[in-house]
């Protein structure tokens, strides 16, 4: 599949256009792709067939190294955050098919988690594993920010405004070191912290850029009825299905501000689908349970 840029309806004085990066691969789609592409070269390289990742249960990055790993004919194993979902696997359109796959997977507890960067931690996993690949939570590193740095083409350049979802900080990193010096990079975490801005400086070096953080929706992973009601009505009227986590949110975020006139008249403005779409199996399962409003989209 190819990735281009589809032309949206806004104000007759703005032009809004969205990157359809989650056209990208059927099942490794947006930002994961680019992230995975040069670091899978990189174990094929040093001789490593086995891949090791962090995620969660409904983790785009888990589901992604799954497919990938299965694709290239590399073994994965994905360590997920919370012993509660041992033996729910079948419960979790994520984690089965990361199982589906042929991803191992080991569930530990959220304490336990929270030490995955530690050297002692890394080494009890090669105790247990034997050797393997390691691929960060979320998947940010050099050669995932090198990947996201294609995300952007000749073809891009007349916009001035590049609005994405930031998770990680990775996409974000890629785009910044990427634009052109008369774009600006408008990024939209899904996660609360200040932690987000050391990250983009650990991988970017210019300022053309800033974070606006008004568009979580009480923090990641959560919804309201407002959201939900934005993404059905925006697939209705459009044909591109948002993930609630990231994409979603920060197309609401930037229809928004173009309501509020945040942007010039005569503004460009290009928006970075990222994919993340399996996770919409997953939510809308939290949200039958809550007898609430359920996300439309269509594989």
């Amino acid at each position: 599949m190819e990735t281009h840029n589809q032309i949206l309806q806004s104000r007759p004085d703005i032009t809004l256009a969205i990157k359809r990066e989650d056209l990208i691969h059927p099942f490794v789609s947006g930002n994961k792709y680019r992230k995975l592409k040069y670091n899978i070269s990189e174990a094929l390289k040093l001789g490593q067939h086995r891949l090791l990742t962090f995620g969660g249960a409904f983790s785009n990055h888990i589901a992604a190294v799954a497919a990938a790993g299965k694709e290239q004919g590399l073994q994965t194993i994905g360590i997920i955050r919370g012993d509660e979902l041992t033996g729910g696997v079948s419960n979790n359109p994520t984690l089965q098919f990361a199982t589906d796959c042929g991803m191992q997977l080991e569930f530990i507890s959220r304490e336990a988690y929270r030490q995955k960067s530690e050297a002692a931690f890394i080494e009890k996993l090669q105790q247990k594993f034997g050797d393997y690949y390691l691929l960060p939570e979320g998947g940010t590193n050099d050669l995932a920010v090198k990947g996201c740095e294609e995300i952007l083409t000749q073809a891009d350049a007349a916009f001035e405004y590049i609005c994405c979802a930031v998770g990680t900080g990775g996409t974000i990193s890629g785009l910044i070191n990427s634009a052109k010096p008369c774009q600006q990079v408008l990024g939209f975490p899904a996660v609360k912290g200040d932690f987000l801005r050391q990250e983009i400086h650990k991988f970017a070096k210019p300022d053309n850029w800033k974070l606006i953080s008004d568009y979580q929706f009480g923090g990641y992973a959560k919804v309201n009825e407002e959201l939900i009601g934005f993404l059905n009505r925006f697939y209705l009227e459009n044909g591109v299905p948002l993930d609630p986590v990231y994409t979603g949110k920060m197309v609401f975020g930037v229809i928004d501000l173009i309501q509020k006139d945040y942007f010039p008249s005569g503004s460009k403005i290009l928006m970075i689908h990222t994919g993340g779409l399996q996770g919409i199996s997953g939510m809308n399962i939290k949200l039958k349970k809550k007898q609430s409003t359920t996300i439309h989209y269509h594989d």
